[in-house]
């Protein structure tokens, strides 16, 4: 494999077959990557074209295929994403979105909102060119590495053509849950709608324990937050920073009773209600 590739080229090859630009390959999309992996690093050499020719059969792409997923795809979701490709496609010095990889997956919004809410400083729900400069200069500091001003520039407009998927200059919530591959929305697991009074009591418990990160029995900044995105995204999708806004507010003034700017246990129970006993 050729690993003279710089951010610019793997971008290249990354959105040749990302066509529905999802930040991940998978399906038939994956299976032409992997044809053209073997057309273009495989078995060049003439000695090998008859072992290419059998390769490139269906089965030996399904083969190929099957072996580096199970390599290199470490969520087991049969999805190539943009991090897992990188690490394969680019040398160490131009990765950096290895930087964005984490010991363990980020399974919460809660985190997730601690991390917008940090960089969109001037809460114009959109992180723009300029914050993600910061977010990308402080990735560097914390893995104690340095990063050439011209540099950074380049790995910020790289970051900007992969993940702002309506190309206007800025990037909303859904991008930056890409960029930082943020796992399924927790709410996903419950219907609360189809349960019976103590299923829902029971469920309550274990959403809430979810969201009060801190175990302080209330929620209260990204706390919130996380828990009004994942509420919005099962009727919304795709939501903005401002929508979030918006909704927040509204469920504060609802659920707030005693307005000190935080939800209890019991406030969110009401809302939502249910009478804990």
């Amino acid at each position: 494999m050729d690993r003279s590739l710089d951010a610019a080229a793997f971008l290249q090859i990354w959105q040749h077959f990302d066509v529905d630009d999802n930040g991940y390959i998978d399906g038939k999309q994956l299976d032409a990557f992997f044809r053209h992996m073997l057309e273009k690093f495989g078995m060049k050499t003439e000695e090998r074209t008859e072992e290419m020719t059998e390769e490139m059969t269906e089965d030996g792409i399904k083969g190929l295929r099957d072996r580096f997923m199970s390599a290199f795809d470490t969520a087991a979701d049969q999805r190539l994403q943009i991090q897992e490709l990188a690490t394969v496609m680019l040398p160490e010095e131009e990765n950096f979105l290895l930087l964005f990889r984490r010991e363990t997956p980020l399974d919460n919004s809660v985190e997730f909102m601690r991390i917008w809410r940090s960089y969109d400083s001037d809460s114009s729900g959109y992180i723009s060119a300029t914050e993600l400069k910061g977010f990308l200069q402080d990735l560097f500091l914390q893995h104690r590495k340095s990063i050439t001003p011209e540099k950074l520039e380049v790995y910020t407009g790289a970051m900007m053509k992969m993940f702002d998927k309506n190309r206007d200059g800025r990037l909303d919530l859904n991008d930056l849950a890409r960029i930082l591959a943020l796992k399924e929305n927790f709410l996903l697991k419950f219907k609360m709608e189809a349960c019976s009074q103590e299923d829902r009591k029971r469920d309550f418990e274990k959403i809430f324990a979810h969201y009060d990160v801190s175990k302080t029995g209330e929620l209260e900044g990204p706390e919130v937050d996380g828990f009004v995105k994942d509420m919005m995204e099962l009727v919304k999708p795709s939501i903005s920073g401002t929508d979030l806004d918006k909704f927040r507010k509204s469920l504060m003034g609802h659920c707030d009773i005693n307005g000190d700017g935080k939800i209890q246990k019991n406030e969110l129970a009401l809302c939502l209600g249910l009478k804990l006993s």
